[in-house]
């Protein structure tokens, strides 16, 4: 029967082809199912043999280890440098787009409010 081993919903297309490229090369048979047009499905690559459960799920585990201290070496050399994104950089590079989230947030809140401060007279 087969089982879920990754989750491809909010996973980078790259990310995505190293665990392929992972699981393929380590001789996995494994299928991937699609979200679907309306996205009820699962995105996901499943293993048709549960009996390589726990040796797939150990590879894709040490990978996601290395890639998550490899992101935190590439934020810590970014940090180093002063390039690190933050909100004022970003409102540098694109006030326009600054200026219209800021916007639509405060068209939300006050739609939302609206209710409640009319009950204040």
């Amino acid at each position: 029967m087969a089982t879920l081993l990754f989750r491809l919903g909010n996973v980078p297309e790259e990310e995505a082809d190293e665990v392929r490229h992972l699981l393929e090369q380590h001789g996995f048979d494994t299928f991937e199912s699609r979200a679907g047009f309306w996205g009820l499905g699962v995105a996901a690559i499943w293993l048709r043999d549960k009996v390589d459960y726990e040796a797939a799920r150990e590879i894709l585990d040490t990978y996601q280890q290395e890639l998550s201290e490899r992101i935190r070496e590439e934020r810590d050399e970014l940090a180093e440098r002063g390039e690190v994104p933050t909100l004022w950089g970003r409102l540098r590079q694109h006030p326009a787009r600054m200026l219209l989230v800021s916007l639509a947030l405060a068209v939300i809140l006050t739609l939302t409010l609206l209710p409640f401060l009319g009950l204040i007279d």
